[in-house]
């Protein structure tokens, strides 16, 4: 089975803030990567400084999908940061996005696995 097409990193990027923002929210770019083929990392902050950050993947049959890399458990802003570099050595074209939030939730529709 052919996995279905991908859209450019940075429309998704722009959806995503646009979406998470309709409700009011802060969501903002923090990082542009390459526009057609950079992975997004999604910073879900909490107001007390505390967040989840968000991967990328795809589910085994190839649909978009994000994974909680830092965990379910919210982390402080040294750890995030943290993980967006280590993230970022290995995949310099990364888009970071952060959002507000109050539960952790993501404020767009997502799979999470």
């Amino acid at each position: 089975m052919t996995p279905p097409p991908r859209l450019r990193t940075d429309l998704v990027a722009r959806a995503l803030l646009r979406q998470s923002g309709l409700d009011g929210r802060s969501a903002m770019l923090l990082r542009k990567g390459d526009p057609d083929a950079g992975g997004i990392l999604v910073i879900l902050l909490g107001r007390n400084g505390e967040g989840i950050v968000l991967t990328q993947t795809r589910t085994a049959q190839g649909e978009a999908a994000w994974l909680r890399g830092t965990g379910t458990t919210p982390v402080g802003a040294e750890q995030i940061q943290a993980y967006v570099d280590r993230q970022l050595k290995y995949d310099p074209d990364l888009w970071v996005l952060e959002i507000e939030t109050l539960d952790f939730s993501p404020p767009f529709e997502a799979i999470l696995i």
